[in-house]
């Protein structure tokens, strides 16, 4: 038996401005971008990595909903997003004003730094070794 994520949702603001954010900022794909009704579209992202999981972009429709905007985690890392060219991505995050919370740094598992996304989700952005 074999099982995988496939796709994880995450609450946004708007969907425009988080897939301008994640596609001009981070060069993310848009894999799917379809309206359902007067409110609600059906948007799904990705790394341009292949076998990359899924983003499912989800309107916030309700105020708790809002709330979670952006501390979808409470505060914790929210995603794990991996790279082949740490020195040139970051340089990437920086040229695009990406606010970098915990700056560069060399662990046992790699090269690492934490970003956050336009509404504050953390990021964990790791070379492996």
């Amino acid at each position: 038996m074999s099982q995988t994520i496939s796709r994880i949702t995450l609450l946004v603001n708007d969907y425009d401005e988080a897939i301008a954010f994640y596609t001009q900022k981070l060069g993310f794909v848009i894999v799917e971008d379809t309206q359902r009704n007067e409110t609600k579209r059906w948007v799904i992202i990705k790394p341009k990595g292949e076998n990359s999981c899924e983003l499912l972009l989800a309107k916030a429709k309700n105020e708790e909903q809002l709330k979670c905007v952006g501390n979808q985690t409470a505060g914790r890392i929210f995603g794990f997003l991996y790279t082949d060219d740490f020195h040139n991505d970051y340089l990437n995050l920086l040229d695009n004003d990406v606010t970098i919370v915990r700056e560069k740094s060399i662990e046992d598992f790699g090269q690492v730094c934490v970003f956050a996304d336009l509404y504050g989700n953390k990021w964990d952005f790791i070379e492996p070794k």
